[in-house]
């Protein structure tokens, strides 16, 4: 993807698709930064080097813009976990796998994390639904990793919303501490892993 800081001309032409996803990538810096309510649809076309015509053939309004963009970091979550845990054996491995992965994710992909969590996108009721899409799809492959015998279905996804919020939480304040990447974030990570697997461990039907 294009950055927002070097975005591409707006005399130079590009193809619909990288044109699309260098638009999503400028408005996911420029939401990240700014905040939601705080960036207008002219912010974005001027970051990204294009007029607002140009930006309007691709989304027919900010909101249309923010929900593409959500579902798009929420597909490349989503996708992040399954990778993690189908190279795991065994269920606690996968559990872990797929909480490290959402972790690391989290710290690695600061933006993304802040556009979908922003205290004050989930208080925008149009906002929250995007988001809660988000939290939807990934507690629904959580769910698939636990294992835990005499649980309906209902109830593993339940619980995986559980998971989803332990990691959400986590990820927000190691963010907000300013703590970083590296082997510190990845040895946190497999501690707040633990912790999500023991209390699943606990668990009796």
């Amino acid at each position: 993807m294009t950055n927002a800081g070097t975005a591409t001309s707006g005399t130079q032409r590009l193809p619909a698709a990288e044109r699309r996803e260098q638009l999503l990538q400028v408005a996911l810096e420029m939401f990240a930064a700014k905040g939601y309510h705080d960036t207008s649809m002219n912010d974005v076309a001027e970051a990204a080097g294009v007029t607002k015509p140009v930006l309007y053939q691709h989304f027919a309004s900010k909101k249309a813009l923010y929900n593409e963009l959500v579902d798009e970091i929420g597909a490349r979550l989503e996708r992040i976990i399954f990778e993690a845990a189908a190279s795991a054996e065994g269920p606690r491995q996968q559990v872990e796998a797929g909480f490290r992965a959402y972790f690391g994710w989290a710290v690695a992909q600061g933006a993304a994390f802040r556009v979908l969590f922003s205290d004050r996108n989930r208080t925008d009721r149009e906002l929250a639904q995007a988001v809660v899409r988000v939290e939807s799809v990934v507690a629904d492959r959580v769910a698939t990793l636990i294992d835990i015998p005499g649980l309906s279905d209902d109830e593993r996804h339940v619980l995986a919303f559980g998971v989803v919020g332990i990691a959400e939480s986590t990820s927000r304040h190691w963010l907000e501490l300013g703590l970083g990447q590296g082997t510190d974030a990845d040895a946190f990570a497999d501690r707040v892993a633990r912790l999500a697997w023991s209390g699943l461990r606990g668990i009796t039907p």
